[in-house]
């Protein structure tokens, strides 16, 4: 493919892109296929001569489309959002054709500056303590993973092995290998499921403490747990709160585990993957309470910032601990420059070497919305969530089951768990919205997330309409399912009270 025909192919998937994002509305957000469709339809073996790229369109229009589930889509309401934007979208495709990696300042100086200078723009724009900035004084500072679950992992192994030297120095007759079968980590049984999968991949294991009935963790619980397997000789390592809990998006109280985990020098790491949008905001201030005491936190970008996945923003207030943690040179890594200067070598602070220009895309969708539209952003998914919650109090046939928080409102229709999951089977039968549901102490509940590039007011009207219309459909054949049985009885009970008469006439 020479210039020419990578230049028709570039301005026809743009076309592309902007054709299917500007009606993805006319789609079922979900797909109408079975597991294998898309798979038979595609050749199993790569193609011997080149094809052309109108062939490639064709195909993704006509197989691949189909088969998606459309996550830009408004009425996707399931999850939490994975967003996008045009700037970013276009940062994607500059990261792709410019084609450098950077896990050292000498393999590409200005993938590592540039990176230095977003995530310090966006400590500041979400009001962080100052020591989570590369400009401070201090050793923290910020890095992009992948996802919540590199940057939680990352914390996790930091904090094993430095708990690890720690105990080592204080205790050396006990060997490494007898240390690290005592160690123990913490969150909350409301927290996401990639908590539990770091303490897999960590070796260590992972104490889900039961929250409060609110769904907040508390330091009271924590400091109990600690205290318990102290007294077993067991070694805490670290505790991993939520800001933003999946199932109900519940704040744990940061200042309250602070004071535990600093009394037992047990490292805090905060998972702020959807509720760190908030921070931006003043009128959520709250959420900022405690995060001067934490050793490290993570943000989603791909959630609340317009910047497409993957981009998750993390922050430390020591670098120096997880380097030290992850710190495997080999002389072809080494550079003049390396140790000489506060500008990082960002390969020490993940897990794999390599790593993507993701400060480029954050770049330009930063420059291209400006705070003000990020902040806008946020605040229309706020509003939007409160308008499906009015609608939702409106409608006596349903209850709320936690307070709506940011985008997300949790509710369920009144009765047992069964008619929930009728409820939502319907609906995901129609495929016109998804919705996934959450369980709490027994008892179910529907997740309704504000998603989507650029929902708007009516899109939340649409998607209660279909919500309650199919309550509605399910209520009324409940009934005439009642009424039926109710009829079978009674015809049943008249043939009973029948044969009696006949056999007493019988008898006599």
């Amino acid at each position: 493919m020479d210039f020419d025909e990578f230049r028709e192919f570039g301005h026809a998937s743009i076309e592309f892109i902007i054709n299917y994002l500007s009606s993805i509305r006319d789609r079922n957000v979900l797909p109408s296929v079975v597991p294998y469709e898309v798979f038979n339809q595609l050749p199993k073996e790569i193609p011997e001569k080149p094809e052309h790229w109108r062939e490639v369109l064709k195909d993704l229009d006509q197989i691949i489309l189909p088969g998606l589930t459309h996550w830009q889509s408004p009425y996707f309401n399931a999850f939490y959002p994975s967003s996008s934007s045009a700037g970013s979208i276009i940062g994607e495709l500059l990261i792709a054709g410019i084609g450098v990696l950077g896990f050292s300042w000498i393999c590409s100086p200005a993938c590592t500056e540039l990176e230095v200078v977003v995530m310090d723009w966006l400590a500041k724009f979400l009001k962080l303590p100052e020591h989570f900035q590369h400009a401070s004084e201090g050793p923290g500072g910020g890095v992009i993973q992948g996802s919540a679950s590199e940057a939680v992992l990352v914390a996790v192994l930091a904090a094993r092995e430095q708990a690890v030297v720690s105990y080592k120095e204080s205790h050396p007759e006990l060997s490494e290998s007898e240390i690290r079968g005592r160690l123990v980590a913490y969150s909350s049984d409301q927290s996401n499921s990639c908590i539990e999968k770091a303490g897999v991949l960590a070796a260590m294991p992972i104490r889900l403490l039961a929250a409060g009935e609110d769904f907040v963790l508390r330091g009271e619980t924590l400091k109990a747990a600690i205290e318990e397997d102290v007294a077993a000789g067991r070694i805490p390592v670290i505790c991993i709160a939520t800001l933003g809990t999946t199932g109900t998006c519940a704040y744990d109280d940061i200042e309250s585990l602070s004071a535990v985990c600093e009394k037992h020098k047990v490292w805090l790491h905060v998972d702020a993957a959807y509720a760190g949008g908030g921070f931006a905001l003043e009128e959520y201030s709250e959420l900022r309470k405690g995060l001067d005491r934490v050793d490290s936190l993570n943000f989603n970008l791909h959630k609340f910032m317009l910047v497409n996945f993957d981009c998750s923003a993390m922050w430390l207030r020591d670098a120096n601990k997880v380097v030290d943690s992850f710190n495997v040179d080999r002389i072809y890594l080494k550079h003049k420059h390396e140790g000489q200067s506060q500008i990082p070598d960002f390969r020490h602070w993940q897990i794999p070497l390599g790593r993507r220009f993701r400060a480029l895309k954050v770049w330009i969708t930063f420059r291209t919305l400006g705070a003000e539209g990020l902040r806008n952003h946020v605040r229309k998914h706020i509003e939007l969530a409160k308008q499906f919650e009015d609608l939702v109090v409106k409608d006596s046939r349903f209850e709320i089951v936690a307070p709506r928080a940011l985008g997300l409102v949790c509710f369920r229709p009144k009765g047992d768990n069964e008619i929930t999951s009728q409820l939502l089977h319907r609906i995901m039968e129609r495929k016109k919205i998804y919705m996934v549901k959450a369980e709490h102490a027994g008892r179910q509940f529907l997740r309704f997330v504000v998603c989507g590039m650029d929902t708007k007011p009516e899109d939340i009207e649409f998607a209660w309409a279909e919500i309650e219309s199919q309550l509605t459909g399910l209520l009324e054949e409940q009934a005439l399912a009642s009424r039926k049985a109710g009829n079978v009885a009674d015809l049943t009970q008249h043939f009973q009270i029948h044969l009696t008469t006949d056999n007493v006439e019988k008898s006599q």
